[in-house]
């Protein structure tokens, strides 16, 4: 693109009297790639321009209309400041459009359909993206025209989100039901319901980001605005005792006692474990092989000796085509199916509060960790490129050098007991 215009002041009749009586315009950037001109006459009011960059270090030239200066705008042939404004902004979408191949305008929903299309393409999971967009995106801007969005309506719609409660499975055609919760004043309740409008607005800007990429709308600076709320992703990761794990298990009925059973011995994703065939577990090497995953990446997870004598067992004399975790009635769990089973079991076993079935990834996890398994090793198992997510959410629960080194060197001040109760330590079993 050519050099940075110098912008000359332009948006009142005084301040135009002032600019220089020439053949050439006089610029003023509105956006990126696109500038308003106003060209100076000696005996007549002067005239509004459009330059768009087309590429190349090259611009297309247009007249827009007469200006305001001796009367008043009508905004067709006589145009004011901001109305030859709004004429550059919509000249710029008209050209986005024309550009990108698109016939009418380009809305919201047009932007999510590409974006989740793209999900697939590249073999990322687009679930949550795809509910949270039915659910939250589309009953509220669905039908907008992405380059009419505001900062300030997706600021208010991102804050309003965070003061809904959760929504229930509803039946079609009903009206929606919302999750009641004794604790709704509480700190931690607001701290979730910020990070799910959070995780709703990253679909929501995703979205929007490849739009503006792609050059189907021009400008990104409405959503670039909005802010997430700071300071909620600190969630308290839930991960099951061994004890509750073992009670989990025997709680299960036989199909989703299996399934309850991978997870624990993989880490592995509900939608990753759903999806294995005969033909993933490779005993030579007492790996499983994901072949789709959340990243999109594919990846060998390592299998304890237990988990090889469990994974054998399962695929002895079977097709590698067949699914390797099915219902007892032959059919494939599908998503969702595993709520009500696990809610149940959990209810059987005591658990308490109930866990989903994230959880057991967690378990997996947090227990890995616990024992010793270098966090790198363990967020390859599980499938993360480096160790920043495993650090912050298990990375308190590793003996790491620093708990090593306060403990061992942090000062005592000969501080002692604050009573005379001694408490009995309990010996490991």
């Amino acid at each position: 693109m050519a050099r940075k215009v110098r912008d000359a002041t332009m948006d009142t009749r005084q301040a135009r009297t002032k600019l220089a009586v020439r053949g050439p315009c006089h610029w003023r950037t509105i956006e990126r790639g696109a500038h308003l001109g106003y060209r100076r006459l000696r005996a007549q009011p002067g005239t509004w321009w459009g330059r768009f960059y087309i590429g190349d270090r090259e611009y297309a030239v247009e007249p827009l209309g007469i200006a305001d200066d001796r009367s008043d705008a009508d905004g067709v042939q006589v145009l004011s400041y901001d109305q030859a404004v709004e004429t550059v902004r919509e000249k710029r979408k008209q050209r986005a459009h024309e550009a990108a191949g698109i016939t009418g305008p380009y809305t919201v929903k047009l932007a999510l359909d590409d974006y989740l299309a793209w999900l697939d393409d590249k073999g990322k999971s687009g679930y949550d993206a795809r509910k949270r967009a039915d659910a939250h995106i589309l009953p509220q801007f669905g039908d907008t025209e992405v380059a009419r969005l505001t900062t300030k309506e997706i600021h208010e719609w991102h804050v309003s989100l965070a003061k809904h409660a959760p929504r229930l499975r509803t039946k079609a055609g009903e009206k929606q039901n919302h999750r009641k919760r004794e604790d709704a004043d509480t700190e931690e309740w607001r701290r979730r319901r910020r990070a799910s409008a959070n995780r709703t607005l990253t679909i929501l800007k995703a979205a929007l980001n490849r739009a503006w990429r792609n050059g189907k709308v021009p400008s990104d600076a409405a959503w670039r605005r909005v802010e997430p709320f700071e300071a909620v992703d600190a969630a308290r990761v839930r991960y099951l005792s061994v004890a509750e794990a073992q009670r989990l298990i025997n709680a299960s009925p036989p199909d989703f006692r299996v399934l309850v059973q991978a997870a624990l011995l993989t880490g592995c994703r509900y939608g990753e474990l759903i999806r294995l065939t005969i033909s993933n577990y490779n005993p030579d090497g007492g790996t499983l092989h994901i072949r789709q995953s959340k990243s999109g990446k594919p990846r060998h997870v390592v299998l304890t000796d237990v988990g090889q004598e469990f994974f054998a067992s399962l695929c002895a004399g079977q097709p590698g085509s067949r699914l390797m975790l099915l219902k007892a009635n032959g059919e494939p769990w599908k998503a969702a199916h595993q709520a009500r089973p696990l809610a149940a079991a959990c209810e059987n076993a005591r658990i308490l509060p109930a866990v989903n079935f994230h959880a057991l990834r967690h378990s997996w996890a947090s227990h890995a960790v616990m024992n010793g398994v270098p966090l790198m090793v363990v967020a390859k198992n599980l499938g993360h490129s480096d160790t920043r997510m495993v650090e912050k959410h298990y990375g308190h629960l590793s003996s790491s050098f620093v708990a090593d080194a306060i403990r061992a060197g942090a000062p005592h001040f000969g501080i002692t007991s604050a009573g005379n109760v001694a408490v009995l330590k309990q010996s490991a079993r």
